[in-house]
């Protein structure tokens, strides 16, 4: 078991996304939003990046049985609307394969199988187009682009209703640390608020 993983499944994208903010870590992952509220997900990166197919075309699709269980697909297709890298048979792998999740810099299709399933994609949007002989996979286990930040292979990836957010794995000790206790200051604040205390009182008495 992966405590670091465990530790970060209690925490919210906002209070890991504050924690990056005060340690000036760009890891907020812009447009990339869960098709449902419901979902989560939590877990280190499987790294792909894609490219336009050529003319002898391509597909994206084969490498999920290497994937590792508890592991989350992130996928860096440019952010492309116009051919998806995600569907209904590969929400079927990821789910007998135990993953976690998948993270989509572009679009996915055949969304009620994920949300049948309670399988969590996050992703660009969605479209029925798909990315058969329009994109192809590049490379594996690489540095990627999503959302504007940078992930590399094994970085944490924390998504919620909020969106996602990339804890890189060489600083996960510290921003954990930190994030744990920007938990405990806003709980604080939030009881002493529903016990009456004035909101400007609360933050001068647990200010971090």
């Amino acid at each position: 078991m992966d405590e670091t993983v465990e530790q970060l499944k209690k925490m919210s994208t906002s209070t890991v996304g504050d924690t990056l903010d005060r340690l000036g870590i760009a890891g907020h992952c812009f447009g990339i939003l869960p098709l449902d509220p419901s979902f989560r997900l939590c877990g280190r990166a499987f790294t792909m990046r894609t490219l336009p197919a050529d003319t002898s075309g391509g597909t994206v699709g084969d490498y999920i049985d290497d994937v590792p269980p508890e592991r989350v697909i992130t996928i860096d297709n440019a952010g492309r609307l116009d051919a998806t890298v995600w569907g209904d048979i590969m929400t079927l792998a990821a789910v007998k394969l135990g993953i976690a999740g998948s993270v989509l810099d572009g679009v996915c299709r055949n969304v009620s199988r994920s949300l049948d399933l309670g399988y969590p994609v996050f992703s660009r949007g969605r479209s029925m187009r798909t990315g058969k002989n329009r994109v192809a996979r590049d490379a594996m286990n690489v540095t990627v682009s999503i959302g504007g930040v940078r992930v590399r292979d094994g970085d944490l990836l924390l998504g919620d209703a909020d969106g996602v957010v990339v804890v890189p794995r060489a600083r996960e000790s510290e921003i954990l640390d930190l994030a744990q206790k920007v938990d405990t200051r806003e709980a604080n604040i939030r009881e002493a608020l529903e016990n009456g205390m004035r909101l400007e009182e609360a933050r001068k008495k647990w200010r971090l």
